[in-house]
């Protein structure tokens, strides 16, 4: 099975699944599933513009809308996992997971599902310290602070991950784990990424509850993103008790924009008999029921529970006996119902609503999966001000048991310190200032429907893009892969693609906007011009956005 991994997506569908249509008619293969790993921007109208955090002039609708409306559909089955950049208001109404559009399937703030019997899972947001002890609290219309802590990943998320026992073969998170750039090649990195150099060698860059999760998990796979680099590594794990090694194949990839690494295909090997549809995941619905009682939707800092005298249950792994009943109360059918439901009015470019407040509504999803398994609507029940705490309870009950459950005790990460980074990234600060040109200029880049369309306005010799020094082989029982790599480096001028493993990362041609005050460099024997730095007042006075 072939599948297309994409960094960040900032809202550009279109031009995603033009690249994979642009690769599949080149090379004559066909992708089975896309795999987003974050900042996917499902806006579905201008309201939900107000709930992404992005510097205002650059809240633009792109093309999401158009699959939220039925105008189009997504030609590939697409998942994808949330970022920092995201239409908040819309993911919450699916915290359990579901389709945002026809094919296109969100997997909650965390969430494991199986397509053609490979197991996919995945955390959304990104880590802070300092509300990761919280529990999900936000709720439309949010303040300055609330519009940020919103996609900040929790301690209950990481909890029910860390029941899972069976093999996970593909992970997504939208930040990277902590310590995972040890693995592949760090000076590399620093020379793409030199602002990352103090966070690198101080070992505090990424997520140290990613980190937790890798080292439980073991995925065959993991993908991430945020950084807005390519950079591969190789994990190889300790031993658990009589088992084999495993080795984890790390990626990250950029963000969509012309002349970047946002895309790339590996194969994937799926299990005979297994079923053509998306199908939830027995093992991680019955995690969901077992842990449903353990949700917090306040403020107040909590711990899950450990085996540290204070608390009657802490391991919440599930049997195969939980497993069974779970799939008897979805009737026997594990496949995921085409269910998606439109419950806002999509964007209407003929008649844009530019003062439209924010919307927040329960989802028909999320209703139907919290009836049939006995789950809670945490966003329901923050809508409703805490008090749809069953037939008894409310906001004062929930609050009193927050205390009770370990308010007082030290969190997991006491000596975590990335909610104090200095680290500073022009890239994620000005996420859609690189497309500013190419609006100021009156025209929308062409398709990619052909080489003619794929020439940029201002003709620079192509970039060279080395592969990635760590070599992918095939360190786990896994087949070759089938090469969709071409034979020459260059499809054409100005695109090229890069092998690894065997598999295609694509980087996609534009016209350079902006660079840093680095020497001009020499390609192909010909001379770049530097081309200075806009907006400088930007990177000085914005906060690190990477990082909140």
């Amino acid at each position: 099975m072939k599948i297309a991994v994409e960094g960040c997506c900032h809202g550009e569908l279109d031009k995603i699944y033009e690249t994979i249509a642009y690769l599949e008619k080149k090379q004559d293969v066909k992708v089975d599933l896309l795999l987003c790993c974050g900042d996917f921007q499902a806006v579905r109208n201008e309201g939900d513009l107000k709930c992404m955090a992005v510097p205002a002039k650059y809240r633009t609708m792109q093309t999401f809308y158009k699959y939220f409306s039925g105008e189009k559909k997504a030609p590939i089955l697409t998942i994808f996992i949330g970022g920092n950049h995201e239409a908040s208001n819309h993911l919450q109404e699916l915290p359990y997971g579901g389709w945002v559009a026809p094919n296109i399937y969100y997997l909650g703030y965390a969430g494991v599902v199986r397509y053609k019997g490979v197991r996919i899972g995945g955390v959304s947001g990104i880590f802070k310290s300092h509300d990761y002890r919280r529990g999900h609290h936000e709720f439309p219309p949010y303040n300055p602070e609330t519009l940020r802590s919103v996609y900040h990943v929790r301690n209950i998320e990481v909890f029910k991950l860390k029941q899972i026992r069976m093999p996970v073969d593909i992970f997504m998170s939208h930040d990277w784990p902590r310590g995972v750039y040890h693995h592949g090649h760090t000076e590399e990195l620093l020379r793409k990424k030199k602002f990352l150099r103090h966070e690198v060698e101080s070992n505090s860059l990424g997520s140290p509850a990613a980190a937790e999760l890798l080292d439980h998990l073991q995925p065959a796979y993991w993908f991430s993103a945020h950084l807005h680099v390519k950079f591969a590594a190789l994990v190889e794990h300790p031993p658990k008790a009589n088992a084999a090694p495993r080795v984890t194949k790390f990626l990250s990839l950029d963000k969509c924009l012309p002349y970047r690494q946002f895309l790339q295909i590996v194969d994937v090997p799926e299990r005979d008999g297994s079923a053509e549809d998306l199908e939830y995941d027995p093992e991680w619905l019955a995690i969901l029921k077992a842990t449903n009682d353990l949700q917090r939707t306040t403020n107040h800092p909590w711990n899950p529970p450990e085996n540290n005298g204070l608390h009657e249950r802490w391991n919440f792994g599930v049997s195969d006996e939980a497993m069974m009943k779970v799939v008897e109360e979805l009737s026997g059918e594990l496949a995921i119902p085409d269910n998606f439901s439109r419950t806002v009015p999509a964007f209407d470019p003929g008649n844009p609503q530019y003062h439209s407040a924010p919307s927040y509504n329960a989802n028909p999803q999320t209703t139907e999966l919290c009836a049939t398994l006995g789950l809670t609507d945490i966003y329901a029940r923050v809508g409703q001000g805490g008090n749809a705490r069953g037939a008894q309870g409310g906001e004062e009950e929930e609050e009193e048991e927050d205390k009770a459950s370990g308010d007082d005790e030290p969190s997991e990460y006491p000596t975590d310190t990335s909610g104090m980074s200095n680290s500073f990234n022009p890239d994620e600060i000005t996420i859609e200032d690189e497309w500013e040109e190419e609006l100021e200029s009156g025209s929308d880049p062409k398709p990619l429907d052909g080489d003619a369309a794929l020439t940029p306005r201002m003709v620079l010799p192509p970039p060279k893009f080395e592969a990635s020094p760590i070599p992918m082989s095939s360190l786990m029982d896994l087949p070759p892969p089938c090469h969709s790599t071409p034979s020459n480096a260059h499809l054409h001028s100005g695109v090229e693609v890069d092998a690894e493993d065997g598999d295609a990362a694509i980087a996609v041609p534009r016209a350079p906007k902006r660079t840093s005050d680095e020497a001009s460099s020499n390609v192909s024997g010909t001379t770049t011009p530097r081309i200075k730095r806009r907006n400088q007042i930007i990177y000085t006075r914005v906060e690190d956005e990477c990082d909140d």
